[in-house]
């Protein structure tokens, strides 16, 4: 419902332009297009300026904010946005000042980072996209959106599109894994979840697609580092989600802090303007990242007042913090180094979000104290993060079939995530409220009731460093770090597991461990995690290991000693809950890892999708032969491959049928396959379609994921699923960077991971 007060009704007859906090209809409301352009009429330069520049918000609280230096740049017309301010009460103060105090009365748009869901937390995004469920993925936004606008937000820098094939990078967690066909998917997905149908209505929120270009990429895989790759990638490997974002709407474009072709991408105008609004279309607006546009002083283009005419001449419309816009347009105007054009080009598609968003009709409507009320953190919300969640765990070993847990006798849960709810949400979680995330103790306990003993010890530290722990820790998702010796937790430890019929051991990262400027070098379980897991394992007992990641960690000696392994991501608000109902049986496992777990740091980047070369291993996996394309001293396959997960029951696949052996361009190959439900549990499984282009004008991909769908199966029962393939699916980007699909031959796979090896062939002919 919108808010309307009856108090406020302010008519601006000085610019002509009639303005009400009444609901105004289609008919009485002006167009579009009038309405700015009789508002721009009336804007002085610096208001026009004022408009690009997006402060954080700072310390602003209510009663306080026309007392803060940002209050008085709203006042005088110089801010368009801010972000980082959030419940409804703030933001209804400081967008009164903006709507009563400010000469134009112009509104402000209010942004944050709602990544994953508002205060009812989802998984991070790399969970998310593990369960391969465009809807609930898309619901996840909804909700998200609903819940941040209830509270006053209606712009959200999300979703993260990037693609990523380098787990050391850290932000890698908060993107949807390797694959551009999947991540195109989940974009598109994320973009309508937020956005709906129409973002005048207070219950959806303006998307901004990030970051534009190329930044899961960053030189061995450090934050903020030097992107370099080729055209031809891009297109084909990085830009499709960013693309698919653009043509599902997408109101806004951040970019990224990297460089593209030796120019940062504030500053690149190939990037901003050709491709991104002449090629693709994109009709919104780009902002900046965190001062990104005084930060390209350091990549060592220019003094502020150089690089910020760099940025807005090569598309950037509104400055993120660093004030270069609102400190230097106006002389780089007088000295002709930007033209007027250019600041009414950027002015204008700030005004007409604002338009779009409902606000000029009524700034105030993602204030509803009601909808507040009603709408966050509900018990309906927790309940469908709770079920997504569950969808997103991915069984990684199961070999004596521990899982799922039996509801009896004593159970020992240990491990330094185990009783760690503010960890739960994972990071990018700037809403949740860190003490109502439900931890995994409290969700075992709650699901087995008085029917098992529950015992816990914590075992050890997240790592012996303080220091690195604190690092991982951030923003109150401390472990409460246990000041006994590392062999007193020990001896608990064992003591606790002695007691036990079974062990849970909860171990892996913290929720900061991954996220923004958590990179790493290693990638392994910290040692004093390991050696206290080695420990578990000489009792005798079975061992679960619950492992808590933002990211695919190196998993070799876990794998080899540990029965089972449950990747669990950071789950999010209701963690605890979700993994209890996996780790019981209420929930059978159907998660699908969207990035490759390696054997080794040493392999990184690898993804499945990469390319031959001359001289390439073959079908010897494992063994080694000197002059071929092998490692000296490991095997070249990852621990996991991309799309791998399995589940409490078996899934068979048979009968690979194609519809013809060649089809032209205007023709639809139809592929099926019989998946047969063969174990003793119902069971979801998620059937993957890749294919082979045996010959092009360039080198292509050993294999290509160009379908998927998730079936559900009771035990015992067969499904054919069908797929559709047609020439638009096969095109790619050729060295003329044109998109086409080439005559020839293809193979086509369908099975359970990328690693498919039940195969069809057909030929494209023109």
């Amino acid at each position: 419902m919108r808010f309307y007060s009856s108090l406020l009704l302010l008519i601006f007859f000085s610019t002509g332009i009639a303005f009400a906090q009444k609901k105004s209809t289609a008919k009485t409301f002006p167009p579009k297009a009038i309405f700015i352009s009789e508002l721009m009429a009336k804007m002085t330069l610096e208001e026009k300026i004022g408009q690009l520049n997006l402060p954080t918000s700072g310390d602003i609280t209510t009663g306080q904010s026309s007392s803060t230096d940002v209050g008085k740049k709203i006042k005088d017309g110089k801010v368009g946005g801010l972000f980082n301010i959030k419940s409804r009460e703030k933001i209804r103060e400081v967008q009164r000042i903006a709507v009563e105090e400010s000469r134009l009365k112009i509104p402000l748009i209010f942004g944050m980072d709602v990544i994953h869901g508002y205060k009812s937390t989802f998984p991070i995004p790399l969970g998310l996209s593990c369960t391969w469920d465009l809807k609930l993925i898309e619901r996840s936004a909804q909700i998200a959106a609903q819940e941040a606008s209830a509270d006053g937000i209606n712009w959200t820098f999300s979703p993260m599109v990037d693609i990523s094939r380098d787990p050391r990078w850290g932000r890698v967690s908060e993107g949807s894994g390797e694959d551009p066909y999947l991540g195109s998917k989940i974009a598109a997905a994320m973009v309508r979840g937020y956005q709906g149908t129409d973002l005048s209505k207070n219950n959806t929120i303006l998307s901004c697609v990030k970051h534009f270009a190329l930044y899961g990429a960053p030189e061995a895989g450090r934050e903020y580092n030097t992107v370099d790759m080729s055209r031809i990638k891009m297109y084909n490997d990085y830009f499709p989600p960013y693309k698919a974002a653009v043509e599902a709407g997408a109101g806004s474009v951040m970019a990224s802090f990297n460089e593209i072709d030796g120019i940062p991408a504030s500053a690149n105008k190939w990037l901003l303007t050709d491709v991104l609004r002449k090629q693709w279309g994109f009709k919104g607006f780009v902002v900046t990242d965190y001062t990104a546009i005084s930060e390209m002083s350091e990549h060592g283009i220019g003094d502020l007042q150089t690089v910020t005419a760099l940025a807005l001449k090569a598309g950037v419309q509104m400055d993120m913090v660093s004030e270069g816009f609102l400190s230097t347009l106006k002389k780089s105007l007088e000295e002709g180094k930007v033209t007027m054009d250019e600041i009414n080009a950027a002015t204008k598609l700030i005004l007409d979000t604002k338009y779009d968003l409902g606000l000029f009709e009524d700034p105030y409507r993602y204030c509803d104290t009601k909808r507040a009320a009603t709408e966050i953190y509900s018990k309906a919300n927790r309940e469908e993060a709770r079920n997504i969640a569950t969808e997103s765990i991915v069984l990684l070993k199961n070999s004596q079939q521990v899982l799922p847990l039996k509801k009896s006798g004593t159970i020992a849960l240990i491990g330094p995530l185990a009783d760690a709810k503010e960890n739960m949400a994972g990071t990018w979680s700037v809403a949740t409220v860190q003490e109502n995330s439900i931890s995994l103790l409290a969700g075992m306990k709650d699901a087995v009731g008085t029917s098992a003993i529950i015992i816990y010890a914590k075992g050890s530290n997240l790592d012996d460093d303080a220091t690195l722990e604190e690092r991982a820790t951030m923003f109150g998702k401390s472990l409460h770090r246990d000041n006994r010796t590392k062999q007193e937790l020990l001896a608990e430890a064992l003591k606790v597991a002695n007691q036990s019929d079974v062990i849970v051991a909860a171990l892996g990262e913290s929720a900061e461990f991954s996220g923004e400027c958590s990179s790493r070098s290693n990638l392994e379980i910290p040692q004093t995690q390991k050696e206290l897991l080695q420990a578990l394992l000489k009792t005798g007992k079975p061992v679960v290991l619950v492992l808590f990641d933002g990211r695919p960690l190196v998993l070799n000696q876990e794998n080899e000693t540990v029965s089972s392994i449950l990747n669990v991501w950071f789950a999010g608000s209701e963690a605890g809950y979700a993994i209890s109902d996996v780790l019981f049986g209420a929930v059978n496992p159907s998660g699908k890892l969207t990035m490759t777990f390696p054997r080794s740091v040493g392999q990184v980047p690898i993804y499945y999708s990469a390319k031959n070369t001359g001289r390439p291993l073959g079908n010897k996996e494992g063994v080694f032969e000197k002059f071929k394309s092998n490692y000296i001293d490991m095997r070249n396959e990852p621990l996991f491959p991309f799309g791998y997960g399995l589940s409490y029951t078996k899934f068979e696949y048979s009968n690979l049928k194609i519809s013809n052996n060649k089809i032209s361009t205007n023709q639809t190959l139809t592929v099926s396959v019989d998946v047969t439900n063969t174990g003793n549990f119902d069971g979801k499984e998620i059937v993957q379609l890749y294919t082979k282009d045996i010959v092009g004008s360039v080198t292509r991909p050993i294999k290509e994921l160009k379908g998927f769908q998730k079936i559900d199966l009771k035990k015992g029962e067969k499904q054919t699923v069908v797929f559709e393939l047609s020439a638009q699916d096969l095109k790619f980007y050729n060295s003329e960077l044109q998109f086409v699909a080439e005559p020839g031959d293809f193979e086509v796979f369908v099975g359970t991971n990328s690693d498919t090896t039940l195969k069809a062939k057909f030929e494209l002919v023109n």
